[in-house]
């Protein structure tokens, strides 16, 4: 038996005549090791991603979705989804067994009048706003384009509109959902409310969502793009960024990130997101670009979708990558310090920093209102490490994990869910839930019991 046979959680190989069967009768792509396509459908973004399914379901519809996971429920194979983009943590793949994967969904459908749209778990950030951009609207979402929606979505969403328009979860007005008895389910504020509270925010734990029904925006034309001052200038940066997004109207979402320029400066840049009149725009981002001497100065008015796609050859597929985030109440001095010190000393150049200020409208639900529990954290720390050789992982690991230990002593214990690692342990999870745990353990109990769907962030079922 190799390392990539389609076998049981028992560790028994499936029977080729089941396999093909279910190939027969499948109406998507089904992907098996032996065929050619195996090697590109098994990679993620993140390439220190290493994993070997025995079956790559590429489904065309909710009908493939559905046959996929009545196969693996009937065989007792372990089952991945995989969306529409990044995975930090791997949870898209697994070893040996099945990979539901939604990739082909892309089917987008903009109601203009009534201001919603109805996207399938497929698509991008990119995909989605090339559709609503079209009608001078938008979803708020994240802050690279190549991003999947439905990943993003289910561990919250916080992005470029996040300060005016909430987190993506918070916009979210209904869900379909496959469940583990492979029965299809709509979650809304009217069906299924329990599972409709804890899908915003409780990651892929409760079945395959297979589309989103979106609240959309009036968002065509913002003013936004970066202002990039040298990385000796960082600790005066962070703390002029802090008074500055402090008092910022809600329109304005600002973000501030030790990075290296691509002709390898050190450096710290501002990268804002004005959404509201710009004139007024104008006005309220004059301050940060009178601050200091800055290297480059690129704030202008863009389409909305440029804005989502500023950062993203920051993040090429390829690379390897070991994220680790932790919210602050206050981003203090001594925090500042402590993030700068580490910044300087960073191993790989393609590492970042990024300092989040969110407040607004995300910070005005309650932490009880949807499954995601950390709305009064002012300030979010994603710390970004990127490295091309793998040689090097163990190096920019430890790296991370000693930044995060630093951030310790000012940050709240809660973490971002989305950028939880593959060897985040049970302490992490409860973390990234927060209060919610014990509520979303018993939505578990009782839309998956069985914990079919376990590869992700788990909740495990109550009881």
């Amino acid at each position: 038996m190799s390392s990539s046979d389609l076998v049981s959680t028992r560790g028994a190989a499936i029977a080729a005549d089941r396999i093909e069967a279910f190939q027969a009768a499948f109406g998507g792509e089904a992907i098996r090791p032996a065929d050619a396509s195996y090697g590109a459908a098994r990679r993620i973004w993140n390439a220190s991603i290493d994993k070997h399914p025995g079956l790559i379901a590429r489904c065309s519809g909710v009908a493939d979705v559905i046959a996929a996971v009545n196969f693996a429920r009937e065989n007792k194979i372990l089952v991945a989804i995989r969306g529409g983009g990044h995975n930090v943590g791997g949870r898209a793949l697994c070893d040996g067994g099945l990979v539901i994967d939604c990739s082909r969904m892309k089917g987008i459908h903009v109601d203009a009048r009534k201001k919603r749209a109805r996207v399938q778990a497929g698509a991008t950030l990119g995909d989605v706003d090339r559709e609503t951009h079209a009608f001078g609207l938008a979803v708020p979402t994240g802050v690279i384009s190549k991003t999947g929606i439905a990943g993003l979505t289910l561990g919250g969403g916080v992005g470029w509109l996040v300060r005016k328009h909430g987190l993506t979860c918070d916009n979210v007005l209904s869900f379909d959902l496959v469940r583990a008895n492979g029965k299809p389910i709509v979650a809304s504020a009217t069906r299924n409310k329990d599972l409709f509270w804890a899908l915003r925010g409780g990651g892929g734990n409760f079945g395959v969502v297979t589309s989103f029904e979106f609240q959309l925006h009036p968002v065509s034309t913002i003013l936004g793009g970066m202002v990039v001052h040298p990385r000796d200038k960082a600790a005066e940066v962070l703390r002029f960024y802090r008074a500055f997004v402090e008092s910022a109207p809600e329109e304005l979402t600002a973000y501030a990130v030790l990075m290296t320029t691509p002709d390898g400066v050190p450096a710290i840049a501002m990268a804002a997101c004005y959404c509201g009149d710009l004139a007024e725009g104008e006005r309220v981002l004059q301050p940060l670009k009178s601050f200091g001497a800055p290297l480059m100065d690129a704030l202008q008015p863009m389409p909305f979708p440029q804005m989502q796609r500023l950062l993203d050859d920051a993040f090429p597929s390829g690379n390897h990558n070991y994220w680790k985030s932790a919210f602050l109440s206050k981003l203090t001095d001594e925090a500042i310090a402590a993030i700068v010190e580490h910044a300087n000393r960073a191993p790989s150049p393609l590492t970042g920093i990024a300092v989040e200020y969110y407040g607004g409208a995300a910070s005005r639900v309650g932490n009880a209102d949807t499954a995601f529990a950390h709305r009064a954290a002012e300030y979010d720390i994603g710390v970004l490490t990127q490295w091309t050789d793998a040689a090097q992982s163990e190096q920019n690991i430890a790296w991370t994990r000693s930044l995060a230990s630093a951030l310790e002593p000012f940050a709240s214990g809660a973490v971002l869910l989305n950028f939880l690692g593959e060897d985040a342990d049970r302490k992490d999870i409860k973390a990234a839930f927060g209060a919610n745990y014990e509520r979303l353990q018993a939505v578990k109990k009782k839309y998956d019991p069985k914990n079919f769907f376990r590869v992700n962030q788990n909740i495990e079922p109550a009881g």
